[in-house]
């Protein structure tokens, strides 16, 4: 929608194909539960990383809120009876590690210094490596900038704090969609904790208003404000290097050629697409579980309210062990016991994704995203009994550190059966077409170029190339894509006019 929008401003024509029958992919909201009025955002549910130029260049109406909470983390040595606050006021000495505040704090003052720094460079051509380091180093310190590129993050947090607990609110930020260590040497989760901390500078993740839904439906309507055409229900079969492709639609086959294509679709989508072998890439990791409840549940640790827990990010069993250890179990095929989890209620910060009936009784959302879950389990096949097992551990984890089980507070639909929707990564591959389920389109890239990339094509230097020169991605398997932030989209189309000026 982004690209669309910004090249059909400049008198471009252009054409959206989508394979779905109606646009957003990943960001959508939906009436998930039958006879339930609540839109809720089924698969991605907050926005960090995108950029406040893209909107007001499209002039697109989004509005973003921020939570009043930063996150709340019951403590698992405790089973939830304490736990750690961080928000107005923070509980560092609930779980005492009083002594760990300055220090977590100071971690993300340093952390801000390079992510303040690299954040406007992600809608620029591409820097290299050492262009960056010089361009963070003149406004921050190099421990800091060496601790993000070319060590692994968790040394960083062990030595910012003591406590089990405070790393592992740390960590996850470095491992949310990755199944990594804090201690791989890889740095797979460097590139995702950098990521993650990145949005505005700041690391800010927002609630939209209206759901995600809302974000996709502003961009689509710009994009078709500036002349845009976007026919849904059509779905790309072929694609070749010269820009002409087949699509199917309405039980008829189309071909089309143009000057460029961009492919907001996985590398090895295209890859399949154009006939060629398909890049290696990773798995997904997560399991995402929508819940609609009467109420929020009742808490073990009575210092804080429902509303103060639930109001930022709920953390439930990520201290730093609990994470390593979940990715041990996961690595070997096995889902964690217990699975750690992160929740969200969207309606507490935006009540407006629900019907007046609904506010007027206090129901809520509520959605729990799973850590470290395997792509592949041993009922691999059989998609329901894989739904079901991950559905399990995710609420059986949730209610380890609860004083009542979530289920008593969850509502019926019409049919009277529970509003629990579980989205796997085998639910992402088959209904988005992601491969491997993978929330990044196969894995984060660092948002600059190494000394050794070409940057000789537009394509290049906007880090959106493919093999073909008239082939862009667009989406998040482009350099600096993932998430929910229409970057991709934006370097493809300045890519484009780069190459037509």
């Amino acid at each position: 929608m982004v690209a669309a929008a910004y090249l059909a401003r400049t008198g471009r024509r252009v054409q959206v194909l989508e394979r779905l029958d109606h646009v957003g992919g990943a960001a959508v909201s939906a009436h998930a539960f039958d006879g339930v009025d609540a839109r809720l955002s089924r698969y991605s549910y907050l926005v960090s990383l995108l950029p406040r130029r893209i909107l007001d260049d499209l002039g697109a109406r989004i509005r973003l809120v921020k939570r009043r909470y930063s996150s709340y983390t019951p403590d698992p040595a405790t089973g939830g009876h304490t736990g750690l606050l961080i928000g107005p006021t923070s509980t560092f000495n609930a779980i005492g590690a009083a002594g760990d505040e300055a220090g977590f704090t100071d971690f993300y003052r340093r952390f801000r210094t390079v992510t303040e720094r690299v954040w406007p460079t992600l809608t620029t051509p591409l820097m290299t490596r050492e262009q960056v380091r010089r361009h963070v180093l003149a406004g921050g310190d190099a421990d800091t900038w060496q601790a993000v590129t070319e060590a692994p993050i968790g040394h960083a947090i062990t030595a910012a704090a003591r406590s089990d607990l405070v790393r592992g609110v740390m960590a996850t930020d470095a491992l949310i969609g990755t199944l990594a260590r804090t201690d791989d040497p890889s740095l797979v989760q460097n590139v995702c904790f950098l990521y993650h901390l990145l949005g505005g500078g700041t690391g800010g993740w927002d609630v939209p208003v209206g759901g995600m839904g809302a974000v996709s439906g502003a961009l689509a309507a710009a994009a078709a404000g500036f002349g845009a055409e976007i026919t849904t229900g059509a779905e790309v079969t072929t694609v070749t290097p010269d820009g002409e492709l087949t699509y199917r639609a309405n039980g008829r086959e189309h071909r089309v050629g143009a000057r460029f294509v961009l492919a907001n679709v996985t590398p090895a989508v295209l890859a399949g697409l154009l006939d060629e072998p398909a890049p290696s890439s990773m798995p997904g990791c997560q399991v995402k579980v929508n819940l609609m409840l009467r109420r929020l549940p009742k808490l073990r640790d009575t210092t804080v309210t429902a509303e103060q827990a639930f109001g930022g990010t709920f953390h439930v069993n990520e201290t730093l062990r609990q994470l390593d250890a979940a990715h041990d179990r996961a690595a070997d095929g096995e889902v964690p016991q217990p699975l750690p989890c992160e929740i969200y209620c969207h309606s507490l910060t935006d009540p407006t994704i629900l019907s007046d009936e609904l506010r007027a009784v206090g129901a809520q959302t509520l959605t729990v995203f799973g850590l470290h879950t395997p792509h592949s389990l041993p009922a691999d096949g059989d998609d329901e009994r894989i739904r079901n097992t991950l559905t399990s551990a995710a609420l059986t984890s949730l209610n380890s550190v609860l004083a009542e089980p979530i289920q008593d507070v969850v509502m019926e639909d019409a049919a009277g059966r529970l509003c629990i929707e579980t989205k796997t990564t085998t639910d992402l591959e088959h209904s988005l077409n992601m491969t491997g389920g993978n929330i990044f389109h196969g894995g984060l890239q660092w948002p600059f170029a190494e000394a050794d990339e070409p940057l000789d094509t537009a394509a290049q230097r906007w880090g959106v190339a493919t093999r073909h020169p008239r082939i862009m991605l667009c989406g998040s398997g482009s350099r600096r894509g993932g998430g929910v932030s229409g970057i991709g989209g934006h370097n493809a189309a300045m890519a484009v006019l780069d190459s037509s000026a």
